[in-house]
């Protein structure tokens, strides 16, 4: 008897064997991702040392912040410096914001960005997921910042629908709390989707982290638009 035909869509997939993670301490970092087997590329920033302050006191001001629009290099920072309030004081955070949209629109060779900056007081997607786009930019200013599972551990029947509404310690998607990894405040990492040539059944599995009674979070992201 023949063997059922295999498609070429079939084929791609099951020759997914590894994905691997990309640190560094320079933003160059950051063209790894174009690397196939990177599915994570983070760059270890180190924040200016004014900015955790301007960023506490913003997130005082305005616990419910929430922005989101489309923006080219040029027209970058007076966007957000007009979104922030226009003030001096927030002056420091958009520089570094309009910073990563110049560096994201030049790594992808495009000329603008889709942006949401946001203030969270709660995990705004508690669950372990895969993003149905190319590549999104991450960074967190201030509080816990974002988890995810390396691509070796992780059971992706137990996504969404699959995990039978299981919380995902229970689900089976991973095996060990240890295998959680985690962002820290400052980092700017890119996470390959599933949308990206080549990547479906390997986008990054990650979260929103749990936060703390009180604790606040400042969340960027950008996106191809």
């Amino acid at each position: 008897m023949n063997s059922p035909a295999i498609s070429n869509h079939d084929n791609a997939i099951n020759a997914i064997t590894t994905r691997r993670v990309s640190w560094g301490d320079d933003p160059t970092v950051l063209a790894d991702i174009y690397q196939e087997e990177c599915n994570i590329a983070v760059w270890k920033r180190h924040l200016p040392s004014e900015l955790p302050q301007v960023v506490s006191s913003f997130l005082t001001s305005d616990r419910r912040f929430q922005a989101s629009m489309t923006l080219s290099p040029v027209d970058a920072m007076a966007s957000i410096h007009k979104a922030l309030g226009g003030s001096d004081l927030v002056t420091p955070l958009s520089e570094s914001i309009a910073e990563l949209v110049d560096m994201f629109c030049y790594l992808f060779d495009v000329k603008r960005a889709g942006l949401r900056l946001t203030a969270l007081n709660r995990a705004m997607c508690p669950k372990f997921h895969v993003d149905r786009v190319s590549c999104r930019l991450v960074t967190t200013f201030q509080g816990s910042a974002t988890e995810w599972l390396p691509h070796e551990v992780v059971d992706r029947s137990k996504l969404g629908r699959g995990s039978e509404g299981k919380p995902d310690e229970e689900s089976g998607l991973f095996s060990n709390l240890g295998d959680i990894q985690q962002l820290n405040a400052g980092d700017v990492a890119l996470l390959k989707g599933e949308l990206w040539d080549n990547n479906e059944g390997a986008g990054l599995v990650h979260r929103s982290p749990a936060l703390r009674a009180g604790e606040q979070r400042l969340l960027l992201t950008l996106d191809i638009t």
